[in-house]
């Protein structure tokens, strides 16, 4: 991509502007590495040697010989990340003589799910995106719990905190595979460099950092608005960041209502970028019709002239750049969420495998996910971070995701997991229907906050059932 420079700069004054640029934005990182997923405490910030492009090798995990049996595993991924988990399969295929079929699914997963299990074809395991989803396949008496040699494995290389919330009422159903820091964006460092705008560090910066980006003719946001979970990610943080860690916990649990004066402050202050028509990628309609996939492509696709110069959302956006060409930690750089109270959120989110059949291939596959074997074959891809604290750092494939790895890692115990995700499905994971289709709403008229507010509280008293 062509970077967009005045006729009077020279092309050394060009490359200076861009070293300072990428510095300042590797400082704000290694800040988020100290920060992320606690808000406090930090991490061995000492380099790593870069990934030669294989997976390091450790000590490989046991697994048993099945030749001949098949499994069917669902998760709700497609494109690269699909592509990705697939060649971990495959490596499981290899080591146990198994035959692994994909089977994409769709939200909420737990309806498709739902209706599989009661056509009497339910995949060995499945990848849940919720923690809500994981408390209804037990529930519904759907999950196996895990067994002694997966149990093992998460002993050994996950945190008390990971193994809780893959466990109900104590017993242990879930390994979270995946991981995400949730509060990140990303930014195209040519448009930054053009409009002369530096990463902000707060609320009031990011706005004043949109308001001239979009001044000097890019708009500053591209908001996945199609996809209501990302607007979830949006208010989480702004939420986290505003009302507090203890408001969280509690609205995450619907012990105070969406109609709190809380969640009226955090909507009002996402309004003031969302209501700004010319922040916005297409504006608010073009917002609601863009896709995730392609609120990150535009923004790294175009030239002189991206469609946005700004996306927020995980780690895992990195698999999406990677499609345009444009190199992490060179074209697309990233900051943390700013703060907009005291400190800077930090939202985690993951993905957690469970067996529905009680058969040993189910098991034995979990237990290779609960290894850093299966990991590290993943991280190598990009766009993926693991809870496991085994993985070895050089398996990401560079700097900037390694930092992130090593700060989730560092984190510990000490980390907020997103609240959406921690809901019934019926309200923060269903397409059309609660907190996603609410904000959507909110994104087309962010002037309606009280409005907003009463659906939202609405919908969540029937999901929670209070």
């Amino acid at each position: 991509m062509r970077s967009q420079q005045g006729t009077s700069r020279t092309k050394s004054r060009r490359k200076h502007l861009r070293s300072r640029t990428r510095s300042r934005a590797w400082a704000a990182l290694l800040a988020a590495g100290a920060l992320a997923l606690t808000g406090c405490g930090g991490g061995d910030k000492k380099e790593e040697t870069p990934s030669s492009g294989e997976a390091p090798t450790g000590p490989r995990v046991e697994l048993p010989r099945l030749a001949g049996e098949k499994l069917e595993v669902a998760a709700v991924w497609t494109g690269p990340e699909q592509a990705n988990f697939t060649k971990v399969l495959k490596e499981f295929e290899k080591r146990t003589g198994a035959t692994v079929t994909f089977v994409p699914a769709q939200d909420p997963i737990v309806t498709f799910l739902g209706t599989k299990i009661a056509g009497g074809a339910p995949p060995d395991v499945a990848l849940l995106p919720q923690v809500g989803a994981l408390v209804s396949a037990v529930e519904k008496k759907w999950a196996q719990p895990v067994g002694p040699e997966a149990k093992a494995q998460l002993d050994k290389n996950y945190s008390d905190g990971w193994k809780k919330l893959g466990a109900v009422d104590g017993a242990q159903y879930g390994v979270y595979y995946k991981a995400a820091n949730k509060s990140l964006i990303w930014y195209n460092a040519k448009a930054f460099e053009a409009a002369g705008v530096q990463p902000p560090k707060t609320w009031k910066e990011l706005l004043t950092a949109a308001d001239t980006l979009s001044a000097s003719g890019t708009p500053a946001v591209s908001v996945a608005g199609a996809d209501g979970w990302t607007l979830t990610d949006w208010f989480e943080n702004v939420y986290l960041s505003q009302a507090g860690p203890e408001l969280y916990d509690k609205l995450a649990k619907h012990e105070i209502k969406w109609t709190d004066d809380s969640v009226k402050r955090a909507l009002t202050t996402l309004g003031e970028l969302f209501g700004r028509k010319d922040f916005l990628a297409g504006g608010p309609s073009g917002a609601l019709s863009t896709e995730f996939p392609k609120s990150v492509t535009q923004t790294f696709t175009g030239g002189d002239r991206p469609a946005a110069a700004m996306v927020f959302e995980g780690d895992f956006v990195a698999v999406n750049i990677a499609q345009t060409g444009a190199k992490v930690g060179e074209e697309a750089l990233v900051f943390p969420f700013p703060a907009v109270g005291d400190k800077a959120p930090v939202v985690s989110g993951g993905d957690v495998a469970v067996a529905l059949k009680p058969s040993k291939g189910a098991q034995a596959l979990l237990t290779f996910l609960a290894s850093a074997d299966a990991a590290e074959i993943q991280a190598r891809e990009g766009g993926f971070v693991s809870p496991n604290k085994s993985v070895n750092p050089a398996a990401y494939p560079n700097a900037i995701q390694r930092d992130i790895a090593k700060a989730l890692i560092a984190a510990g115990d000490d980390f907020r997991f997103d609240l959406s995700d921690q809901a019934p499905a019926a309200f923060g994971g269903t397409p059309g229907a609660g907190e996603w289709k609410h904000l959507q709403d909110f994104l087309a008229n962010p002037a309606d906050v009280a409005g907003t507010q009463a659906k939202l509280e609405s919908d969540a008293a029937k999901a929670y059932g209070n």
